[in-house]
């Protein structure tokens, strides 16, 4: 699949087709871990793995993650205030 890096704001960026991302339960908004494989040439994208803090449940975390993801354009409003 050929893509194009393009630029967006001071950023590079490289847009993924939703047909490869859903099959990994990845969307806008999914944290990601990006590594380079200098080796291989390659850059690696793959869903994050974020730690639990502290004594939280991982029931407790899914409800946080889908509360901020319900709700990403009025919290991320609120902090630009």
């Amino acid at each position: 699949m050929h893509r194009k890096v393009f630029k967006t704001g001071n950023s590079l960026v490289v847009s993924l087709p939703k047909d490869l991302l859903e099959p990994l339960g990845m969307g806008d908004g999914t944290d990601v871990s990006v590594e380079l494989d200098q080796q291989n040439h390659q850059i690696l994208i793959r869903p994050a793995e974020l730690p639990l803090a502290g004594d939280l449940s991982e029931e407790f975390a899914h409800q946080v993650s889908d509360f901020i993801e319900q709700y990403r354009p009025a919290l991320e409003a609120l902090a630009h205030k």
